[in-house]
């Protein structure tokens, strides 16, 4: 007897060139061109995938370096303030020319860090800016789970 068959059969994937026929078993037959935007896409969200884990790594580790910079610069700020207030109080004390020549480069001292701090603010602050509008430009369902929100 010729019967047919009738349990269905598992299409397998074949790789074709040009305007071959594709088949897909979830899909089904379609035509090549079309399934190349599919290849496309797929390879273009992974390569995103691991520029996304790569960066990540490197902003948190930029991220942590930079607090560390900030609150290194805040306690130096304090620091020089401090010892500004002493100098001024021996400057009362002797005004000798040669507390003066010191007072005076550590009084350019303190500006030229004072100065870099406010820089180093910053750039901080272009940084979250950068990082919340690409947080904000990610859907989140695409966004990597390696990134974290700097906080």
């Amino acid at each position: 007897m010729d019967s047919e068959d009738p349990s269905p059969q598992m299409a397998s994937p074949i790789v074709a060139t040009g305007n071959a026929t594709v088949v897909d078993s979830n899909a089904g037959p379609m035509n090549y061109d079309e399934a190349e935007p599919i290849c496309h896409r797929e390879a273009c969200e992974a390569l995103s995938r691991a520029i996304s884990s790569t960066l990540g790594a490197v902003m948190r580790e930029f991220d942590s370096r930079a607090d560390g910079a900030s609150r290194s610069q805040d306690e130096l700020c304090l620091t020089i303030d401090r010892l500004t207030g002493e100098l001024d109080k021996l400057l009362e004390d002797a005004p000798l020319s040669f507390i003066m020549q010191n007072a005076a480069k550590i009084t350019s001292v303190r500006r030229r860090v004072s100065a870099l701090n406010l820089v180093l603010k910053s750039i901080q602050r272009r940084l979250d800016n950068i990082d919340r509008m690409l947080s904000t430009s990610l859907p989140e369902e695409k966004r990597p789970p390696d990134i974290v929100k700097a906080s």
